[in-house]
């Protein structure tokens, strides 16, 4: 059992830099895992199945991205809660946090699932989904929603690893659910001609095997942190913590991505070649912004680690550090998709059209990508300190409420210009990043003295 008390790691100690590459390069490489998911689906139908196909797997992702980042921001939540008390060593109240998560996930399960399927309809109907598209897209949701408990299960166990330090096993099992994922897509479609139900299958049943994993290790840890089935129940106390700072980013979340359906709509409107040109561009920019994700989740560990242990000075160097790199590593990855875009969009489609789309989307939205750092490091930080409310409000602003008003005014006053609507995410974006920076130096981690009067809160309200 010495092997996985040694996988966590203490970040309040030691080289900064050093100790965010360690926590993020494991981190990226299970996101670049993950996002194997619906890259290969989309490989897989673009290829062999085609345009209408590639076009109803790739269209979706705001609809599945409601629920998933509802229950990803309660994961957040946990996550700050178990990593603060890990950096403050207090085993009693880490034990909680983690029973309390894993009885919490049980219930989103049951929920994401019947919730997931009542929508469907109605999301498909709220995107103005083509008729060429619209039976396809339902297929491919049904069976996702049907099948969505192994993604939750291993997103909130994952998160429990990750809150301690633990990248490394988590993109281990990302490894072997990817791998699972790309014969299974191979098997079902081009094998036995399931077509946009086979990747469907394939992606759910990948999903349980990484879901089967990250409980199989939590269970067998003897740490504080490990799985006691019988004691998995949830504290009223630690829950209130848990939703006080998962309620707020969950719903940032959810919000978020169900504006995206509305924003999805208006891409729709220029027919289903443009909504796989942006389905291909969306699968090249999920992987762009992999090293900046890793980076954010690493800082919010490190955050949560050195606020739990009192030492504001390393959590600003944290801070900073951690904005570095991700600046570096996101603006040379933006260069090189602007540079190898149609090598890049020909692994979707040979499609001309689709092609072109693609391109201009890339060519339009890639010099905005270092803004995404600042938020995305800011909002880290914040939730790192269990301030989770001021991103919520923030990002809500920013990308559901400009970005609606912005695209209505782009549909009013330029026809719903091609242009408008490809910088609809790049504006947000720009409007976010400022509004957070404000923000964060007027957090906790800025001031000292706010940070005691937290504190004397925190202990009274205990």
């Amino acid at each position: 059992m010495r092997r996985l008390r040694q996988a966590d790691a203490d970040m309040t100690q030691g080289v900064i830099w050093r100790q965010l590459l360690d926590f993020a390069v494991p981190m990226a490489l299970g996101l670049l895992f993950q996002q194997l998911y619906n890259t290969v689906d989309t490989i897989v139908v673009g290829q062999f199945v085609g345009k209408e196909a590639l076009a109803a797997v790739g269209s979706v992702g705001s609809v599945v991205n409601m629920l998933v980042g509802l229950c990803a921001g309660l994961s957040t939540g946990a996550s700050v809660i178990i990593s603060q008390c890990y950096g403050a060593h207090d085993n009693a109240r880490l034990h909680d946090a983690v029973h309390t998560t894993i009885a919490l996930t049980f219930l989103l399960c049951i929920a994401a699932t019947v919730v997931g399927l009542a929508m469907v309809p109605l999301m498909l109907d709220l995107m103005a989904t083509p008729a060429d598209v619209i039976e396809l897209s339902r297929e491919y949701l049904n069976i996702y929603f049907a099948g969505i408990t192994g993604l939750l299960i291993y997103n909130m166990g994952s998160g429990i690893l990750r809150a301690v330090g633990d990248s490394r096993r988590p993109l281990y099992f990302l490894c072997v659910s990817a791998l699972t994922n790309i014969v299974l897509d191979l098997v079902f479609v081009v094998v036995f001609h399931w077509g946009v139900a086979g990747v469907a299958y394939a992606t759910i049943i990948s999903q349980f095997a990484s879901a089967v994993l990250v409980l199989i290790v939590l269970t067998r840890s003897d740490t504080a942190y490990g799985i006691k089935w019988r004691q998995i129940r949830i504290r009223r106390g630690m829950l209130g913590r848990i939703m006080a700072i998962g309620f707020p980013s969950g719903i940032q979340q959810a919000i978020t991505s169900f504006s995206n359906v509305f924003v999805q709509s208006y891409i729709n409107y220029f027919g289903s070649a443009c909504m796989a040109g942006w389905s291909s561009y969306n699968k090249l920019d999920s992987y762009i912004t992999v090293p900046l994700q890793a980076i954010a989740l690493a800082s919010t560990t490190f955050v949560g680690q050195n606020y739990g242990s009192n030492n504001l000075e390393r959590t600003r160097k944290g801070v900073n550090q951690a904005l570095g790199m991700s600046l570096v590593v996101t603006a040379a990855l933006g260069v090189l998709v602007m540079i190898f875009s149609r090598p890049c969009l020909r692994l979707f489609t040979a499609d001309a059209e689709v092609m072109e789309y693609g391109t201009r989307f890339i060519m339009i939205i890639s010099p905005f990508y270092i803004m995404s750092c600042f938020n995305q490091i800011y909002a880290g930080a914040l939730r790192g300190v269990g301030n989770a409310n001021i991103p919520m409000i923030v990002m809500l602003g920013s990308f559901v409420v400009f970005r609606q008003v912005y695209l209505l005014v782009n549909r009013i006053a330029f026809d719903n210009s091609f242009l408008g609507v490809s910088l609809a995410y790049p504006m947000g974006w720009v409007v976010c990043s400022i509004l957070l920076f404000v923000c964060y130096r007027r957090s906790v981690i800025c001031h000292p003295e706010k940070a005691k009067a937290k504190a004397v809160e925190e202990v009274a309200a205990e």
